[in-house]
């Protein structure tokens, strides 16, 4: 058997009007503590976004996700959290916020392949 280490994840969601709080999954954080390993996978569907509300402004939308990726790929992407270890990017990025990219709840789990796992898990959640 391989070694398996844990892993948190949380869902991205978006929610186009935060006042009616309707959201749906667009993307997932994976964080490996044992790995130093942190990533995010994103995939909008704009049919779920413009059902949600008309008037979203898609690509505003698209670029908060691809920050997230960015934050977690770390270096200039990064930004401010360029200098941050893996689990402190992590934790920045599941901290509640009222905004139209939210984080959902932390899960846990066990994994050999952290990176097969954001796939595994976009696919299962997001797709």
């Amino acid at each position: 058997m391989t070694d398996r280490d844990v892993f948190e994840y949380a869902l991205l969601r978006v929610v186009p009007r935060v006042e009616r709080g309707e959201f749906f999954n667009a993307g997932v954080v994976v964080y490996c503590r044992a790995r130093s390993f942190v990533a995010a996978r994103t995939h909008l569907d704009e049919a779920k976004l413009t059902a949600l509300d008309p008037g979203a402004d898609v690509t505003g939308v698209r670029a908060a996700l691809h920050a997230v990726e960015g934050v977690c790929t770390g270096g200039t992407a990064a930004g401010q959290a360029a200098g941050d270890d893996a689990g402190r990017r992590f934790r920045w990025l599941i901290a509640p916020r009222s905004t139209v990219i939210q984080p959902g709840p932390v899960h846990t789990g066990l994994t050999a392949d952290p990176e097969a796992e954001v796939e595994r898990l976009l696919d299962l959640l997001v797709r």
